[in-house]
C-alpha cells in the first residue's frame, strides 16, 4: 500500500471517528435536552436535571458584548427573566467565556454584574472549559434555548428577529422567546423552533 492511499485511508478513518462526537455535540429539537452540571455563580452546583417537569430557559452571555449590552442596558432580557420567573420558568444564564478571553468572569464579579443591570436568572452557570456550551452548539451571546417540562429541546435560537446592537429595534423585532414560552404555556407548538442565533461568538479556548 503506498503512503498517499495509507493517508487517505487514516484520515477517512479519522473523520468516522469523530461524527458520533460531532452528532452530539449540538442539541437537537424535540430530542432530550443534553444534562449538564456545572458551577454556580454563588458557588452551588447547578444540574438540568434538577429541574425535572419545569421550563428552562439556557442564556449564553457575556456581559462585554454589544449585542447583549443592547437586551441588557434596555431592560429586556431582565423582563424576560422575571416574566418567566412569575410563570414558574427557570432561567439560567451560561458563561462559556474561557479564562483571558472577553466576557470570562468569576463568581462574585458574575452575581455583580446581574446586581446592577437588573438581572434576576435563577442561577448563572460558570462553563469556563465550554464543556456546556460545546455539549449544546452554543454559538454566540446571546444564544438561548427553551426545554419542556419532558426534558425536550423545543427552542434553539435569537432572541428575536432582528440581528442588531441598536436597543430602538427591540420593539420592531418579533421577540421568538417569549413567542416560544407562551405557546408552551398554553399548550400550543413552538411556531419557529430553530432560529438563527446572532452576537459577539462565544469565547470557547482556543
Amino acid at each position: 500500500m503506498s503512503r498517499r492511499i495509507f493517508s487517505k485511508l487514516a484520515l477517512a478513518s479519522l473523520t468516522l471517528a469523530l461524527v458520533p462526537f460531532a452528532a452530539q455535540a449540538v442539541a437537537t429539537i424535540d430530542q432530550a435536552a443534553p444534562a449538564f452540571t456545572g458551577k454556580g455563580a454563588d458557588g452551588r452546583t447547578i444540574s438540568l436535571g434538577d429541574y425535572k417537569g419545569k421550563t428552562v430557559v439556557l442564556e449564553w452571555t457575556n456581559h462585554d458584548c454589544p449585542f447583549v449590552k443592547k437586551h441588557y442596558e434596555s431592560g429586556n432580557i431582565p423582563q424576560l427573566q422575571k416574566d418567566a420567573a412569575a410563570k414558574g420558568v427557570v432561567w439560567l444564564q451560561v458563561i462559556s467565556s474561557a479564562p483571558g478571553e472577553q466576557g470570562q468572569v468569576d463568581g462574585p464579579t458574575a452575581i455583580k454584574i446581574n446586581g446592577y443591570r437588573d438581572s434576576k436568572p435563577a442561577g448563572t452557570v460558570l462553563d469556563a472549559d465550554g464543556t456546556i456550551g460545546k455539549l449544546y452548539g452554543a454559538k454566540t451571546t446571546p444564544h438561548l434555548f427553551i426545554i419542556n417540562p419532558e426534558g425536550k429541546l423545543v427552542y434553539k435560537g435569537g432572541i428575536d428577529s432582528i440581528p442588531s446592537t441598536n436597543p430602538a429595534d427591540i420593539a420592531k423585532a418579533d421577540n421568538y422567546v417569549s413567542s416560544a414560552l407562551a405557546a408552551l404555556a398554553s399548550g400550543k407548538k413552538v411556531a419557529h423552533p430553530s432560529t438563527q442565533p446572532y452576537g459577539c461568538s462565544v469565547k470557547y479556548a482556543s
